[in-house]
C-alpha cells in the first residue's frame, strides 16, 4: 500500500487542485492512504475533512517580508514546523510528498528531503510562490499549470480540475443549465462573475451596460458575489445571482465569459474551450495578468485592465465582440486547442514516476 502526503492550503487556489489529486488517487486505488498536511487557519481545515481525508497539522509560519520581530523568530518557528512535518512522515510511513504551495508546503518539502522521501511539486500560478520555488530545487518532479512558468524542472501538466468540470459535457447539460437560470438554451449567453465575494468593478460595469448586452441579442448571467446588494429586476434574458453553487451549469450555458483571472478560473475556462475576456485583479504581484497571458497569446481570450473596465468599455469592446460570430469562433477554437482537462491524471503520472525512481522500478504506477 502506498501512502501519499499532499501538502498545501490556505486558499482555494491551493486546496482545490490538492483535493482533485486526492480524489484521483483514491479513485485509482481504494487501498491507498491519502493524507493531507495543512494548517489550522487555512481553508483546508474545513474542506479537507468534509471530503473525507485525514488532515495533519503544522504551524502556520509566514515568511517575513521585512525586518522585525517576526523575522527574528522565523528560523525557530519554521524549524518547529519542519519537525512537525517530519514526525507526520515518520509516523505514517509516507512514501511520497506532493506539494501545492501555501504555508504547509515549505516545511513539508524540507522535512521530506531530510527523511529521504521524494517530493513532487505542482504550481498553479504562472508566477510561482516562495514555497514552490523552494521545493522545486530538489524535487523529483515539478508540474506547472501554465506554459512559460519559470520554475526549475517545470513540466506543463495543466491544472488538476474538479471532477464536475473535467468531465463536463457542455452540450448535453445546456438545456438543464438554461432552465436553472430561467433562460433560453437557444440564445447565446454571456457569463460574468468575480469569485465568491464578487468583483465590484465587474458588477458596476454590467449594471451600467447590461442593457447593451441584451440589445445585442444575448442573455446575461451576472454572478455578483455574496456581499453584493444588486437585485435581479426579473427582466427577460437577465439572471442576477449573488452566488452559484453549480458552476458547471453556468459554464455549460456560457458562450463567452467575463471574469477575473485566478489560476483555477483560467484553467477551467480554457479546458472547457470557452472564449473569455479577463479583467485581472489589480493587487499582489501581477500573477492574474500572467495567468491569462497564455490564453491571450493564443487568441483564446482578451484582457482588459481593471482600471479601464467600465460600462463604456463593455459597450465599446465586449458588445461588438458579441456580434462578431467569426471572432468568437476563432477564440473558441484556440481555447479548445490549448486547454488541458487531464491535469489530475498528469500530476498523478508525475507522482508515479517519482515513486518509481525512488523504488528503483522506473516510470509507472506503484504496486
Amino acid at each position: 500500500m502506498t501512502t501519499y502526503l499532499l501538502a498545501g492550503g490556505g486558499t482555494a487556489g491551493h486546496v482545490n487542485p490538492l483535493l482533485a489529486v486526492a480524489d484521483g488517487l483514491r479513485d485509482r486505488d481504494a487501498d491507498a492512504e491519502v493524507l493531507v498536511l495543512g494548517t489550522r487557519e487555512g481553508l483546508e481545515a474545513r474542506l479537507v475533512p468534509e471530503r473525507g481525508y485525514p488532515l495533519l497539522f503544522v504551524d502556520k509560519v509566514p515568511f517575513p517580508r521585512r525586518p522585525g520581530a517576526a523575522a527574528a523568530t522565523f528560523p525557530r518557528r519554521f524549524a518547529r514546523a519542519v519537525a512537525q512535518a517530519r514526525s507526520h512522515i515518520r509516523d505514517h510511513g509516507v512514501d511520497v510528498v506532493v506539494g501545492f504551495g501555501g504555508y504547509a508546503a515549505a516545511p513539508a518539502y524540507v522535512a521530506a528531503r531530510r527523511e529521504g522521501v521524494p517530493v513532487v511539486v505542482h504550481e498553479a500560478n504562472a508566477k510561482p510562490g516562495l514555497a514552490n520555488a523552494l521545493g522545486a530545487r530538489r524535487a523529483a518532479a515539478v508540474g506547472v499549470a501554465f506554459e512559460g512558468t519559470r520554475l526549475r524542472g517545470g513540466e506543463l501538466v495543466g491544472m488538476p480540475l474538479r471532477r464536475e468540470i473535467a468531465d463536463l459535457d457542455r452540450e448535453a447539460l445546456r438545456g438543464a443549465a438554461a432552465a436553472s437560470f430561467g433562460l433560453s438554451a437557444e440564445r447565446p449567453t454571456l457569463l460574468v462573475f468575480g469569485g465568491s465575494l464578487g468583483a465590484q468593478r465587474l458588477n458596476e460595469a454590467f449594471e451600467d451596460a447590461g442593457t447593451a448586452v441584451l440589445d445585442a441579442g444575448w442573455q446575461l448571467v451576472l454572478v455578483t458575489g455574496e456581499r453584493s446588494e444588486l437585485k435581479d429586476p426579473g427582466r427577460e434574458g437577465l439572471a442576477i445571482r449573488r452566488y452559484v453553487d453549480r458552476m458547471d451549469l453556468a459554464f455549460a450555458l456560457a458562450d463567452l465569459v467575463v471574469c477575473r483571472a485566478g489560476a483555477a478560473t483560467v484553467s477551467e475556462i480554457s479546458a472547457l474551450g470557452i472564449p473569455a475576456v479577463y479583467v485581472p485583479y489589480a493587487v499582489g504581484n501581477g500573477e492574474q495578468s500572467l495567468n491569462a497571458a497564455g490564453a491571450v497569446r493564443t487568441g483564446a481570450a482578451r484582457l482588459i485592465p481593471d482600471t479601464e473596465f467600465t460600462g463604456d468599455r463593455v459597450r465599446s469592446e465586449i458588445v461588438p465582440l458579441l456580434r462578431d460570430r467569426e471572432a468568437l469562433d476563432r477564440m473558441r477554437r484556440a481555447a479548445a486547442s490549448t486547454g488541458i482537462r487531464t491535469g489530475t491524471a498528469n500530476v498523478i503520472s508525475l507522482v508515479d514516476r517519482a515513486l518509481g525512481r525512488a523504488l528503483g522500478r522506473g516510470p509507472g504506477s506503484p504496486t
